[in-house]
């Protein structure tokens, strides 16, 4: 029968040993991603010339303070509704369907060139040349796309919209109106 085993001895690497193998994984490392540290390397000198580095340091010791500067300025009205703006802005541009935009935007493209090649002279349009212009099939689409461009803007947006522009008469109108009910 097998004696039971009491004490357990662990191997030891030799420091030099575990050094020499930490060093080949690293050499390793290197290798596998050469290209990718060339390329930060040449990142670093690009922003060592142009004396980013410098300031990025500078930033990163003296941090408390630029902290401080920077809350002290982003606490004033005026920024925070630069930023809820820029917000708004960015979730509204998110909405826009740039598919749908992309032919308006052609199209307001083209009639900008029109107007660019346009000789200003004296020649004046009346009442009649404007009737008659209608019959213009490319007049007659811009109209048509002008009039359904129109008709989108007047529609009911109110169930659309993330804020509300509530004035301070507004909000005390519907106070009253709900203490009546």
């Amino acid at each position: 029968m097998a004696k039971a085993i009491k004490k357990v001895y662990r191997l030891t690497v030799p420091e030099e040993e575990q050094r020499k193998n930490d060093l080949s994984e690293v050499e390793d490392a290197l290798i596998k991603n050469k290209k990718a540290i060339l390329q930060t390397l040449e990142i670093m000198n690009h922003m060592q010339e142009k004396g980013i580095l410098s300031l990025l340091n500078g930033l990163f010791g003296q941090g408390d303070k630029v902290l401080d500067v920077a809350v002290r300025a982003m606490d004033k009205p005026e920024n925070t509704n630069t930023l809820k703006n820029l917000l708004l802005l960015l979730g509204t541009l998110g909405m826009i369907n740039v598919r749908q935009l992309e032919p308006f935007l052609l199209k307001i493209d083209a009639g900008i060139a029109r107007v660019a090649e346009y000789k200003d002279t004296d020649e004046k349009t009346g009442y009649l040349d404007l009737v008659k212009s209608i019959k213009d099939p490319e007049i007659n689409r811009a109209i048509t796309i002008l009039m359904q461009f129109l008709k989108g803007m007047g529609q009911e947006t109110e169930p659309y919209e993330k804020t509300t522009q509530d004035t301070p008469e507004k909000r005390a109108n519907q106070t009253k109106d709900k203490t009546m009910e």
